[in-house]
């Protein structure tokens, strides 16, 4: 038997033993507390605009100077990680942080041959060294990695893990992180790698600089072979499939990353938030079509010209893409203005809304006749753009012709103040010189808008007169955004009727789109805006610096631009809206008297030589009784009637106007209060019947 002394010594030797233990458990527990790994909660990582669907537009460097795109796991190629973790780290997902066998197998091969043969470093130790860069390749070194692994795999997940690697791993020249590294040697994000791509991205985090494949084609193609073959030896590829592989070829060139958008990016920038990508409205593919197209155009127009574009969801308002310039980093072109929100001269481009207001007033028809000849109102002598005159046009004739006259003749009897009311109602508040009410001369371009501002515009056209504010991300989170009418549903039909009918500029494609195009005084601008059914694309080009441009005109110098945006955008062609049931649009002979031909006097009806009877109001007749339940919930209101006269007629209450003119002679009436009421029609003769009424 085992002596007292014996058994007593075996205690106490295993209770020393047991508190050492505990004692080394604590102290490395306050250790781990008093050092921790640098591990903050935030990578400093690439800002990152994206579009509406999470691509990519562009990333601005770090501090720093890298690269860094930060990378979830739902974002790389899973193949791409299964081969980095059989290649780096087989026994990832079961150790701890450090692979016991793998370093002992190193240590092996060192003993045995004097020099590394192989790495025993997991990559949870290559995470410590990348978040805490070593100074030499000495033991302590790798025994302070192996320390901080343990510490990392005590406080990430082995997904958190991977992601950070995957985010912070070197690839050579200021690339860091696997999206990095795929956007600039492939294009594309890691998402989608080739067998051959992923296996060449596997090698190049050991020697980043000495892989490069812009710097070393010959090295990088060995490295990518040498992974394909370990992958077939692991058993996760097939001999067929990494000789396949092996086929393809390594590109030797480095693209640079993705760079759209500049101007919304830039003004998206004072929102940045660390490790949070900024979103814009705007769709990759369809910003992509259009700022090819402004580059090439730009070439062919000729130095110091730019191009801006605008293209917008008309029913949602949001900004699917938007060039401020040719080319941002021009400084011949001054690309770094953002000309879709500088105020210019708009052309020609507000005429369909000052013709959408005469429609909407029952001013005119589409075959209305109008004038087109020499005009002077008050002064005021407008003169066509190529100063000639067609002589009696219909309104549709004139604005497809975009004739300067008529166009002023109309706006004559709408009255510009109405005009300008309609923008601001819109959302859009028309530039006026300083001290200046609106004048005719608006008709023509003399005020100021910018291109969101004709766009927003437009959005009301295409969308059936219901017009949308504006935005693409860069707005204050409290920006309002309202909808607004533009023009009735009717009057808008009317005019996309005209627009659609106007000839495309030679060669362009057919694509179904109503538009109008404007070329501002002194060519410094030319114009052009159309739409299908959802869509309208906006386009200016010009100077920067509103020198004036000899021969630039809308249909000659934009419009080509912007049938070749609408086909670039890639965006599916949406037929225009249907015809409304009740839109008036007869042929020129079946057109009543009062609108065959055009006129305006000043109180804006259209003047005819009365050949029927005057109006006369036939219900009510003059001194009835009319109980209406005004004081009630349940009021109605009174049908008003009448005989004679032309259309269209103007009725008022009280001397107020009431609200629209009609071209019917059925209308009715909402008293406010009961007691006696003088209603008067006027016909579009200008000759007046009145009765009076007591409303109970």
């Amino acid at each position: 038997m085992l002596s007292k002394k014996f058994v007593r010594r075996a205690a106490i030797t295993a209770a020393s033993c047991a508190a050492a233990f505990a004692l080394s458990i604590a102290t490395l527990w306050e250790l781990d507390r008093a050092f921790p790994p640098p591990l903050p909660a935030t990578l400093t990582v690439s800002t990152e605009v994206q579009d509406r669907d999470g691509q990519l537009l562009r990333a601005f460097a770090t501090p720093d100077g890298y690269w860094r795109l930060e990378t979830r796991l739902d974002q790389v190629d899973r193949e791409f990680v299964d081969m980095l973790v059989a290649y780096e780290d087989k026994r990832f997902w079961d150790h701890g942080g450090v692979d016991v066998l793998a370093l002992c197998r190193a240590a092996g091969q060192f003993a045995t041959s004097g020099h590394i043969v192989s790495g025993g470093s997991t990559l949870s130790m290559q995470l410590a060294r990348l978040i805490e860069p070593r100074d030499s390749r000495s033991l302590g070194s790798k025994f302070k990695q192996i320390l901080r692994a343990v510490q990392i795999e005590r406080r990430l997940s082995k997904q958190e893990i991977l992601e950070r690697y995957l985010t912070l791993a070197p690839y050579g020249g200021n690339l860091e992180g696997v999206r990095a590294a795929s956007l600039a040697y492939f294009g594309k994000e890691p998402k989608r790698l080739t067998v051959s791509e992923s296996a060449l991205l596997v090698a190049l985090p050991q020697l980043p600089e000495k892989r490069r494949p812009d710097r070393n084609l010959d090295i990088a193609h060995t490295a990518r072979d040498r992974v394909l073959n370990r992958m077939v030896s692991a058993g996760l590829l097939g001999e067929r499939e990494a000789a396949r592989a092996a086929l393809d070829d390594v590109s030797g060139l480095r693209r640079k990353l993705p760079a759209l958008a500049a101007h919304a990016s830039y003004a998206m920038l004072p929102k940045a938030e660390p490790g949070k990508p900024l979103r814009l409205t705007i769709r990759r593919s369809v910003q992509q079509g259009l700022e090819q197209v402004a580059r090439e155009a730009a070439r062919k127009l000729g130095p110091k010209l730019s191009v801006a574009m605008v293209m917008a969801d008309a029913r949602t308002g949001d900004i699917l893409g938007e060039v401020g310039s040719a080319d941002f980093f021009d400084a011949s072109r001054s690309g770094w203005i953002d000309m879709t929100k500088v105020v210019r001269s708009p052309g020609s481009t507000l005429k369909p809304f000052i013709y959408g207001l005469a429609f909407e007033q029952g001013l005119v028809a589409q075959e209305t006749i109008i004038e087109d000849s020499p005009a002077d109102f008050g002064g005021y002598r407008p003169k066509n753009f190529d100063m000639g005159y067609q002589g009696d046009v219909s309104i549709r004739q004139a604005l497809q012709l975009s004739l300067n006259v008529p166009a002023i003749r109309v706006l004559d009897a709408v009255g510009p103040a109405r005009l300008t009311a309609r923008f601001r109602q819109a959302g859009v508040n028309p530039t006026l010189p300083l001290n200046e009410a609106p004048g005719l001369a608006i008709g023509l371009g003399g005020v100021g808008v910018t291109l969101r501002d004709l766009v927003q515009l437009y959005t009301g056209l295409a969308n059936g007169g219901k017009m949308h504010t504006l935005h693409d991300g860069t707005e204050p989170a409290n920006a309002e955004r309202t909808t607004a009418t533009i023009l009735d549903e009717h009057a808008a039909w009317q005019i996309n009727d005209i627009l659609s009918g106007v000839k495309p500029p030679e060669g362009a494609m057919q694509r179904g789109i109503a538009y109008k195009t404007g070329t501002s005084y002194g060519y410094r601008d030319a114009w052009s805006v159309g739409f299908d059914g959802r869509y309208v694309l906006g386009v200016w080009v010009g100077r920067a610096d509103a020198g004036p441009i000899p021969g630039l005109s809308g249909y000659v110098s934009a419009a080509p631009i912007l049938f070749e945006g609408f086909v670039r955008s890639g965006l599916a062609s949406v037929p225009l809206p249907s015809r409304p049931p009740g839109v008036f649009n007869p042929k020129r002979e079946d057109l009543p008297v009062t609108l065959a031909r055009f006129g305006a006097g000043s109180d804006g009806l259209v003047q005819a030589t009365p050949t029927e009877p005057a109006p006369t109001i036939v219900f009510p007749p003059d001194g009835a009784r009319v109980d209406l339940g005004t004081n009630s919930a349940d009021a109605t209101p009174l049908v008003l009637k009448l005989q004679g006269g032309r259309a269209p007629f103007r009725w008022l209450a009280n001397g107020k106007p009431l609200a629209g003119i009609d071209r019917r002679r059925n209308a009715t009436w909402l008293p406010d209060g009961t007691g006696y009421s003088t209603l008067t029609v006027i016909d579009a003769a200008g000759r007046a019947a009145s009765v009076k009424v007591f409303v109970e």
